[in-house]
């Protein structure tokens, strides 16, 4: 195997293969450190915002053509039963990360070097990076992506600020076999936390949820809480009572922080949720990362075809660029954020948005872009 590269990345979700094959397909020589095998499921609420379907389509990845499920319609409620159904300004899809990454990682394989492993550790050395694995071996590059995720190890070793601090929050996904419609993403609020429902690609509905630690530490278990808790929202205990688990476990992540991130931290560049995290309430957070690997692979050609002098000029530009696309839906989803987690607050916006409909779809167009153009 080649030890010496254009550009490593950290981590092969979909903001790390979008760079992959973004940045392969531009005759970059593209290595990329994923610890875990392609297929497997994550924590992810598996709703996608159409505003990125032009750009993975000029990528060559067609989720429409592989049963993604088309989402047109957001249904919101609250534990009094109360609801609100509107339409989505500009739509989306339902594929869930088992499937989709897998997708990506075997595209991405006929240009770019993926590797399984863990990164033991990163050094910069003025002009370029040092990358050891915990098996022993060692990669040089001149640019590293980091595309690890909402938290990791990584995070520590570089001392990012939000690392070293307690996060209130986790996260339950499952798979369910129920009766769910086909073009609807919902969003359905309990005491201390809120739940989305949606279909993917094989009729299953993905069924993943955001908990306050303060309400879930009083009870046992996952299912415990889900009981007691998540089942009085009355749209959660009709469609739990139908359901039938695909997962013989449910998948949980802790320590989920929605502190502010940097886009480049060491000289690394970050994308993704490594460079924040919006809220899951908005429904956004895969566009999200594939978007900022689109902003940041353009930058990282540019500079390679002479556009870009140096570094330092290049990381400026991401910031910017960065901070320009996502700082505003990142302020906005903190706001949706505080409003959900206030129960009377929540009903009010909910009978709001019963009696003017056209304010779910403006809050909607705050925390999404529009359709991304392909240069």
């Amino acid at each position: 195997m080649n030890t010496d590269y254009n550009i490593i990345i950290l981590g092969g979700g979909l903001a790390g293969l979008t760079c992959a094959l973004h940045l392969s397909r531009n005759n970059l020589s593209v290595l990329l450190i994923e610890k875990n095998k392609y297929p497997h499921h994550k924590v992810c609420g598996e709703y996608i915002s159409n505003e990125v379907l032009p750009y993975l389509e000029s990528l060559d990845i067609y989720p429409l053509e592989n049963n993604a499920k088309q989402i047109s319609k957001f249904v919101l409620s609250v534990n009094s039963g109360k609801s609100v159904e509107q339409q989505l300004p500009l739509g989306g899809f339902g594929m869930s990360r088992y499937f989709l990454d897998d997708l990506m990682a075997k595209k991405a394989r006929e240009t770019a070097t993926l590797l399984k492993g863990s990164v033991k550790n990163i050094e910069f050395n003025k002009t370029h990076f040092s990358v050891n694995t915990a098996k022993g071996e060692s990669f040089t590059s001149s640019f590293v992506i980091g595309a690890y995720g909402k938290r990791s190890n990584l995070d520590k070793v570089l001392d990012r600020d939000f690392a070293l601090k307690k996060s209130p929050w986790l996260a339950v996904k499952a798979h369910y076999k129920a009766e769910f419609r086909d073009d609807v993403v919902a969003l359905h609020h309990f005491d201390g936390g809120y739940c989305g429902l949606s279909k993917v690609e094989n009729g299953h509905v993905n069924m993943c949820y955001l908990a306050n630690y303060n309400s879930f530490k009083n009870h046992k278990n996952i299912a415990d809480f889900e009981q007691n808790v998540v089942k009085q929202n009355p749209y959660l205990k009709e469609f739990l009572r139908f359901a039938t688990p695909v997962f013989e476990e449910p998948l949980a992540i802790s320590q989920i922080s929605f502190e502010s991130k940097k886009p480049v931290e060491n000289h690394i560049l970050m994308v993704g949720d490594s460079a924040g995290l919006i809220h899951p309430l908005c429904g956004n957070g895969m566009a999200m990362a594939i978007h900022s690997a689109k902003i940041l692979s353009e930058l990282l050609v540019e500079h390679y075809k002479g556009a870009s002098e140096n570094r330092e000029i290049l990381e400026d530009r991401y910031r910017k660029r960065w901070n320009a696309t996502f700082k505003s839906r990142l302020r906005t989803a903190s706001v949706l954020q505080k409003i959900l987690m206030r129960p009377r607050l929540l009903q009010f916006g909910v009978e709001m948005a019963t009696r003017f409909p056209t304010i779910v779809p403006r809050i909607i167009k705050k925390t999404h872009g529009k359709p991304l153009t392909i240069k």
